[in-house]
Formats: structure tokens, sequence, C-alpha cells
């Protein structure tokens, strides 16, 4: 059987870039290690090369854990790289390419857990859904939310499920942490727009679009969002005055993101709702006045706050500007306390008795929100130990992106532990 590190550096050499040739070839992989195994996994497209890959494994009960993961990745200038992003070169202990960590690393340790437990013939505590899903890296249209609404039935019985972005650890003074991720910020990507009167570039502007669509994205971009404290965020940070052994002052959350450093990265982008312009689009000729503007902007709310965050973004932009979805999902939030959160904690600390699991809540999003609005509490538990010198958070979309092979094996154990 192929290692976890051997199965990472497999998946990263399918160039599976977003938008690109699709997840057909890395889906293909991933269907004949199932089946080699005994497993009888479900192949679909929802467009040519938008290829997803579910199986199910039985298990001793039929309340069924999804596990889920996506096959493609965002894209990669070698030109930037020390190694082709897409060699998947294993050196200095860790798997480097794009994906390493998002989150074909993650896919690869799933897939070596249950064809560890298939080889010994270990039946699962539970019936076991897994997913390798294409398209997370834009909107999900052709895999996850195409999964839910086309196929619902491979996810019957499924009430929680496991996914990216969390179960990482993260060292501080002598303290290992683990979040485990019980919620996500929500997503509204919006298209705004500002409509003014055409005109020669040479003349006093009777109604400047770009002008209005500048002023409306420079009070968008330095609106002081207010703090906003949900309980799994409160948790967090009671959980970390415990572990740290000093109070976290709640009245000056920014300066105590900053004093406790990379455990402060786990709740600074996680109290308060945030817009990012990213896109602009004007004219077609400099001594011409367009009649539109356009740009783009990237939201995030805290669950529970889509109302104000959208009120507030209607008052920035101004009565001249228009706005409209590019995307608009709801923000998840999984239960916590629960007994499966203890659960996901409990297969940490066994493989790690230094392991200090806390709940964590996610500033950007997963193909999570698509398996909530089928009723599955999504959980982010993807476990690695890292080293302390790896900037976990910096690997997402980042150049030389990778993985330690240590940690990739770590949470083979861990998910093994969790599955049997």
């Amino acid at each position: 059987m192929k290692s976890v590190a051997e199965i990472c550096s497999d998946l990263i050499r399918f160039d599976t870039t977003n938008p690109g040739s699709g997840e057909r070839p890395a889906a293909e992989y991933v269907a004949t290690l199932l089946a080699d195994a005994g497993l009888d996994p479900v192949v679909f497209e929802s467009a040519p090369k938008r290829t997803t890959v579910v199986a199910r494994i039985d298990g001793d009960s039929p309340d069924a854990l999804l596990i889920h993961g996506h096959l493609d990745v965002v894209p990669a200038d070698p030109a930037e790289w020390q190694m082709h992003p897409f060699s998947g070169e294993i050196t200095d202990g860790c798997v480097y390419g794009r994906g390493a960590v998002d989150m074909k690393g993650s896919c690869a340790m799933t897939l070596a857990a249950v064809l560890g437990l298939a080889a010994r013939g270990v039946r699962p505590k539970r019936d076991l859904v897994l997913a390798f899903l294409a398209d997370e890296e834009a909107t999900g249209d052709y895999g996850s939310r195409h999964a839910v609404t086309e196929h619902r039935h491979l996810f019957d019985g499924v009430t929680e499920a496991i996914s990216e972005s969390g179960g990482f650890s993260v060292d501080s003074g002598g303290r290992r942490v683990y979040p485990i991720a019980v919620g996500e910020r929500g997503t509204a990507w919006m298209k705004v727009t500002a409509h003014g009167v055409a005109g020669h570039g040479s003349r006093p502007a009777v109604d400047n679009p770009v002008a209005t669509l500048a002023h409306a994205l420079s009070r968008v971009a330095a609106h002081q969002w207010p703090v906003r404290l949900t309980p799994s965020v409160a948790a967090l940070l009671e959980s970390l005055s415990e572990i740290t052994g000093r109070p976290i002052d709640l009245d000056r959350l920014d300066a105590e993101a900053d004093r406790l450093g990379v455990l402060g990265e786990l709740f600074h982008g996680q109290i308060r709702n945030s817009a990012n312009p990213t896109m602009l689009a004007a004219g077609y000729k400099v001594n011409v006045v367009p009649s539109t503007a356009s740009a783009h902007v990237d939201g995030r709310y805290l669950p529970g706050l889509q109302e104000e965050f959208l009120a507030t973004i209607d008052e920035l932009l101004g009565p001249k500007i228009t706005r409209e979805f590019v995307n608009l999902e709801e923000a998840p939030a999984a239960p916590y306390p629960s007994v499966f959160f203890d659960e996901l904690a409990g297969a940490l600390v066994a493989e790690d008795p230094q392991a200090r699991p806390v709940p964590y809540v996610m500033s950007g999003g997963t193909d999570a929100k698509s398996f909530a609005t089928i009723g599955i509490q999504g959980y982010g538990f993807a476990p690695l130990m890292l080293r302390p010198d790896l900037d976990y958070f910096g690997m997402f979309h980042g150049k030389d992106e990778r993985v330690p092979v240590e940690g990739l094996e770590f949470g083979t154990r861990v998910l093994t532990r969790l599955l049997a």
C-alpha cells in the first residue's frame, strides 16, 4: 500500500488548477485507489472534466460521518517557486507543491486512513461517506453544490462532517494548541456598480461614475467594523486565557491578538465582519467619461450577522451604487460543546498527549457551507502536527506550499483512531 506522503505527492502531480482543465485525472486516481481496496466509488461530472468521487463504507452504525475534501487548487506560477509547484517532490521531510496543505495532503490522509482500515479488515465505528470534490476554490457550483442537489441520495444518513482548516497544531511558548473549527464566516461576494453620465474627458463631468465608485470603495475599505463576539469565538478566547494563564482583555482584542502572536491569529479575523474591494473595471478610453463603473467586493460575515452586514454595506456604498451577489452563502455553525467535538479532541490527545484542543471559527469558507444546506453539521478537522517554524496559514495559496511528512503520518493516525 502507498504511504500517505506518496499519495499526497501523486495527487499534487495532477494539475487541477481552478480555473483550468478540471479535476478528472485526480478523481480517476482516487477512484482507482478506492476500487482496488474493494470499495465501489461513484464518479460523476457536473460539466466536462469537473469530476467528483463519492464512496460509502459500511460501519457498525448507520449514523454516517462524511469526510470531504477538494481536488482542485488555486493557480501557481512556477517562476515564483523554488521547485515546480506540480512536481510533488518529497525533500527535507516535506511534500512540496500546490495543494500540499490546501488540500491534497488532507485528501491523502483520508485515503491512507480508510485504505489502511480496509487492508486490515477493520470495520469503522459508523458508516463513512467519502467525497473528493471539484470546484471548492471557486463557488462550488461544479462540486459540492452540484453534489448536494443532483446526488443528494449519496449523503443519506450523514449527520456530521469533517474537512479542512482545523485540527492543525499551533506552537506558542511550549504549548501545542489544536483549533477545531466549529463554524465559519458567511460569504457575500458582490459586484457593485456606479451609474453616471458619459461625456468627454476634457469637460467638467456631470456625474462621473468612476469617481462615485472610487469614493464608495474608499468608504468600504476604511470602515472599522465593530467587534461582534459569537459564542464559539468567546469560547475560544476563554480557552486561550486558560491555556496561557493570562485573561484576554475583551475590550482590546486587536492588541491582544498582537500580544498572543500565532495564537492571536486564531481569532483576529473572526471577531468582526469584513469587506475588501478586490477588482475594478471602468471605461475604455482615457478621454471618455464612461456611463458605468464596477468593482467586486469580498464580504465575509459572522454567523447570525448577515442582515447587519448588508445594511452596513448599503450605507457605505451610498444611494448611487447598486449591488448584486456573485456568491452568497450562509455562515454555518456546528454544535459546541458537543459529544462529537469531544471525540475529535480525544483522537488528537491520544496521539499527542500535549495537545490542547480548542474551538475555532474559520475566517474564510469551505464546502461545509453546501453540506449545511442539507442538514450536515460540519467541523474543520484535518489533523496535522506541524513544525513550529512552518507558517501554516501562509501555506494556503502561498509560494512553496509544503506539508511535513511527519505531519501527514500523524494526521493519518488521528483519523484512524477517530474512525475505528
